[in-house]
């Protein structure tokens, strides 16, 4: 089945004169992929022949079962068109599908926009290109160009068209915080910090988007602002698997670590799966740019050798870890390289071969008093990127002494109230190796009192997933546990379905029933343990929409008489 569909693809890539790149299959536990490479102004095209030469393929090998496939075919592209009567009708035989792969490509064809692309390629320039707009250069030094109207390869400045300095973070848990210590340390070093995340789009203080752009949309709203100086970009999975990576080229690329998450979607079952995906960052990073890694995640080391195998180039690799000792630490640091990690409790930085120290852990708000490991590891990465983009190790110690001591440093992350004796946490916690760390500093924060927490879980997760939330929050014995609707992301779940997961897992693992009300609302849960709770108590508010945030917030400030 496989060979039927990769022959076809090939055949029609030949006949459309696309010479370039290869065929990649995936199989996966749902299927297979097949990804197909093809001109910059031709991926519709491209879309239609990998769908053509699928489809041709089943019908070779069943024709009694699939023959109804191209009717199907015709009534879902009549469906999805904005003018049926524009339609070209997809067909099966191959000499027929040809010609209509030809005059599609026509249609789509934009010779423009392969010459720019090639003379800014030859240039080091790094572009933007989305259905309706190209950017060569970055920022404050791109310029964007509507693809109906590009101007002619000798019309344009070259000369002032430039990259601002470009970091990526991704990774399963800590790409918020690492995108706004980056910022925190971009404004502190001068520059006017551009940077998006499941917050929002920000450039220069001003929100210019809200909502989670933590992917391409987000990417290209902060390379095409004309005041971005230096752009910090989160770049969730999500979006690498559904848009790719929006740019181009970057100086920078962190991947925070890789854990448990959103199994089951776009052929991603499983950790190793997972990592790859990050690892995709790996791609866009300059030559003299520089890869951060977290070396405590084994399988990030693992990987980090097939890099280069991979992509047919590794960009220079920056290690951090919470042991500045660490062995592959040590070993970087011997060939020249860069880390960042932890030794007799202050952050150390080594870059160029020079050691510098960024101040005790425990005194960065962040780390609270040290116990936020997960926040330790973030401050490394931070710190490795922040230098590799050309800001001064100072600069970087001194905002990592003061970010975090505000709530607004870190919206959603690790928020501390004191409510009338109660230590409030509001967090975004989504997985569990988020949960874990969170309920670790809750553990740290809480003495003799006792633990409350709410639980909830976006829809789009396998039931799996949502127990094993469930059994590292079960693990900490919590005295109550509000399981809450999280509303706003049900994402093709009924209501009740997903607190109907977690309370019998909670119930599974030995909590009582009396320890576990269920609220509707994430709002109303935050309400539910608030009353619940009595001076000297803990309570780890899981909030994940910023709406129901910003409710919340405003909650914990009128109790607290802020």
């Amino acid at each position: 089945m496989l060979e039927g569909w990769q022959t076809r693809v090939t055949r029609a890539r030949a006949r459309l004169g696309w010479t370039q790149g290869p065929l990649a299959a995936r199989a996966h536990a749902g299927g297979t992929s097949l990804a197909i490479t093809a001109p910059c102004d031709q991926l519709l095209v491209a879309t239609e022949v990998n769908e053509w030469a699928l489809c041709a393929a089943l019908l070779a090998r069943d024709p009694a079962h699939w023959g109804g496939l191209a009717v199907a075919l015709l009534a879902a592209a009549l469906e999805e068109a904005a003018d049926p009567a524009a339609v070209l009708p997809p067909v099966l035989d191959e000499d027929a599908a040809f010609a209509r792969f030809a005059t599609l490509a026509a249609r789509e064809a934009r010779p423009a926009l392969a010459a720019l692309l090639s003379v800014a390629g030859r240039r080091g320039l790094a572009h933007v290109l989305d259905e309706t707009l190209l950017t060569l250069g970055t920022g404050a030094r791109g310029r964007s160009f509507a693809l109906d109207a590009l101007p002619e390869v000798g019309e344009l400045p070259w000369a002032s068209l430039g990259d601002i300095p470009t970091a990526l973070v991704t990774g399963s848990n800590g790409k918020t915080t690492t995108v706004r210590l980056l910022a925190a340390a971009a404004r502190a070093h001068g520059w006017r910090a551009g940077f998006n995340c499941t917050d929002g789009v920000f450039v220069d203080g001003e929100t210019l988007a809200s909502g989670d752009y933590s992917g391409p949309a987000g990417t290209r709203l902060v390379l095409r602002e004309p005041r971005t100086d230096a752009a910090l970009l989160e770049t969730a999975r999500g979006g690498i698997l559904r848009r790719g990576i929006a740019v181009s080229r970057a100086n920078v690329a962190v991947v925070t670590n890789v854990s448990s998450d959103h199994f089951g979607e776009y052929g991603i079952h499983d950790l190793d799966g997972l990592a790859d995906v990050k690892l995709s960052v790996a791609a866009v990073v300059a030559a003299d740019g520089l890869l951060v890694l977290n070396a405590d995640d084994a399988l990030l080391v693992a990987k980090s050798a097939a890099l280069a195998a991979r992509f047919g180039r590794a960009p220079p690799l920056g290690w951090f870890a919470l042991d500045a000792d660490q062995p592959l630490l040590a070993a970087q640091r011997r060939a020249g390289g860069s880390t960042a990690g932890v030794r007799a409790g202050r952050l150390l930085l080594a870059a160029a071969g020079v050691e510098h120290d960024l101040g005790a852990v425990a005194a960065m708000p962040l780390s609270v008093a040290g116990a936020a490991a997960y926040n330790v590891a973030n401050l490394a990465a931070a710190a490795l990127a922040a230098v590799a983009l050309g800001i001064a190790p100072a600069t970087v110690a001194a905002v990592f002494a003061r970010f975090g001591a505000r709530p607004a440093d870190n919206l959603g992350r690790l928020m501390r109230y004191d409510v009338g004796g109660v230590r409030v946490l509001v967090d975004y916690a989504h997985n569990p190796e988020g949960l874990r760390g969170l309920l670790g500093v809750a553990e740290h924060l809480r003495g003799a009192g006792r633990l409350g927490m709410l639980l909830g879980h976006a829809g789009n997760r396998q039931d799996a997933d949502i127990e094993a939330v469930a059994r590292v929050a079960a693990g900490f014995r919590p005295q109550l546990v509000v399981v809450k609707e999280n509303e706003a992301h049900l994402r093709g779940r009924a209501p009740g379905e997903i607190p109907r997961i977690l309370r019998a897992t909670l119930l599974r693992e030995g909590l009582p029933e009396s320890a576990l009300p269920v609220r509707l609302t994430e709002l109303e849960a935050a309400r539910c343990a608030l009353e619940w709770a009595r001076p000297g108590d803990v309570l780890a508010l899981l909030v994940h929409s910023a709406a129901a945030r910003t409710a919340v917030l405003e909650l914990l400030q009128a109790a607290a008489g802020d």
